[in-house]
């Protein structure tokens, strides 16, 4: 990396970070300094989308909304000023810059180097950011569990599910309830004892028991109890501040890899006769990480799998597998259900409705429908397939009742189309902040149409043409017929640029 890029990425810190607030004693570290080589992206594998959200922002909105109040700090490395871009000045957040990628139990240290010892004495958290499927609930359990519990050391632990043979995941070793000797392990029992990865799993001699000693007892097991067993390390943790500070730097980098492995922590923690105790969540799928495209499309259908879930009984999705709803929209859906009036809403296969959009009652969005935005829909409205309907953040798209919007229509912009209205295909229409677009009520516009920042009036009919900042007004002749506007052209520019071949 060149000094240049590394004096940016100091200044983006001091820019993005904001002071941690010593009042609380909760604070969250989420690892976002890896680029994931097995993603094959440019883009930070932290940035990768989980249902519409980048996954290391899904972590970070877990981790603020489950355990209200708390500090959060985001350890960067690799796309460090994307990831910080993303997540942007909040509130009691700051970035930590892992400069070099030592290992977990490094990246941990980076971000420890954020907290003020003589001003914070609680909870510190762990998390990595790659985990997108994680939410509140979990966090705020696995917090309530960690401090009810009385470990110095918790590990959030997942329980695998496929066949046992494919599980290569590290396994959670756990004191038996009889030691070697056949006395009971007595309060010791279900303490976690390490970590054992399934390499060294597979490279033990499976004639011979594998043996550890926990508060001065020994423990056995067996090859085929290891490989047996389901519970795996998830890679979050939560730890007594004090103790944490006391010991993460006594970590060794003597491996292979010459790293420093957060996992560690387990042997010192047990070497100083400190309390490790594991949970696991009672949703197996917000424990996934991913470091490929296809558990990252995994997760996506696993979201998808709950949003449907929710939605099911409330409205109709034609296809499971093939939609997407941004989250507060199926909020706004769910509070609409909660007025016990039927919403008939219908949402075709491949449909795509994203934040902003407000739905309403009696609405059919065919198939292939894009939907983005502040778009604000009537009662009985019909967007026929593969339109296209949105606007910028800033802006609103007002949509009135009973109207149909048909075919591959592209309608964008700061726009409002009035009550009865119909834009029948092959219509492109766009209003922006200097020229709104208006469209009156019990309007038709059809054939193949442009319409940009305009004034329409009720009751007209518009075809064939491109109309640009005009006002359209309802001319009534004299047998009372409203005036039809046909094959509407502006004069030409830039003509002298073209000539016949």
């Amino acid at each position: 990396m060149e000094i240049a890029d590394k004096k940016q990425i100091y200044n983006a810190l001091s820019e993005f970070s904001s002071n941690l607030d010593y009042s609380s004693n909760e604070a969250a570290i989420v690892l976002a300094a890896g680029h994931g080589k097995r993603i094959k992206s440019k883009k930070s594998k932290m940035l990768h989308n989980i249902w519409g959200v980048p996954s290391v922002e899904r972590v970070y909105n877990a981790c603020l909304n489950g355990l209200p109040g708390i500090n959060t700090i985001l350890v960067v490395g690799i796309k460090a000023l994307d990831v910080m871009k993303v997540i942007g000045k909040r509130e009691k957040n700051s970035f930590a810059y892992q400069a070099e990628q030592k290992g977990t139990g490094h990246a941990v240290q980076i971000g420890l180097d954020k907290i003020d010892p003589k001003k914070f004495k609680g909870t510190i958290y762990v998390l990595p950011g790659d985990m997108g499927l994680m939410n509140a609930e979990t966090i705020k359990i696995f917090g309530e569990k960690f401090k009810s519990s009385g470990a110095d050391m918790m590990v959030l632990t997942g329980i695998y599910e496929g066949l046992i043979e494919q599980n290569s995941y590290g396994r959670i070793v756990r004191v038996k309830e009889l030691d070697v000797e056949g006395n009971s392990s007595g309060e010791d029992s279900g303490k976690v004892i390490e970590i054992i990865e399934y390499k060294d799993i597979l490279a033990l001699n499976g004639g011979k028991t594998y043996r550890r000693t926990y508060n001065g007892r020994g423990y056995e097991f067996t090859q085929k109890e290891l490989l047996e067993n389901r519970e795996y390390n998830s890679g979050v943790y939560a730890f007594n501040y004090q103790k944490l500070i006391e010991l993460v730097y006594d970590i060794s980098s003597d491996n292979a890899q010459n790293e420093i492995y957060i996992t560690d922590l387990i042997a010192l923690f047990n070497g100083k006769n400190y309390f490790v105790d594991a949970t696991s969540p009672s949703d197996q799928s917000v424990v996934m990480g991913f470091n490929d495209k296809s558990v990252l499309k995994e997760m996506e259908r696993v979201f998808r799998h709950k949003v449907y879930d929710r939605l099911k009984n409330i409205v109709e999705i034609d296809d499971p597998d093939d939609f997407f709803i941004d989250e507060s929209v199926v909020e706004h859906i769910v509070e609409l259900d909660k007025q016990n009036i039927p919403l008939d809403i219908r949402i075709g296969k491949g449909v795509h409705i994203g934040k902003g959009v407000k739905l309403n009652y009696n609405i059919y969005l065919k198939k292939n429908v894009f939907v983005n935005g502040n778009v604000i829909f009537g009662k009985n409205v019909t967007i026929w397939e593969s339109s296209h309907l949105s606007c910028f953040p800033e802006q609103e798209f007002i949509i009135g009742n009973n109207v149909e919007i048909l075919w591959g229509d592209i309608i964008k912009g700061n726009i409002i189309i009035g009550d009865h209205s119909k834009i029948e295909s092959s219509v492109n229409m766009t209003g922006s902040d200097a020229f709104p677009l208006r469209i009156g009520k019990n309007v038709l516009i059809k054939g193949t149409s442009y319409i940009f920042g305009s004034i329409i009036e009720d009751d007209v009919y518009i075809e064939h043409s491109v109309i640009i900042k005009k006002k359209v007004n309802r001319l009534v002749k004299r047998n009372g017929e409203i005036q039809r506007v046909r094959f509407f052209l502006p004069m030409p520019s830039g003509i002298d640029a073209i000539d016949d071949l």
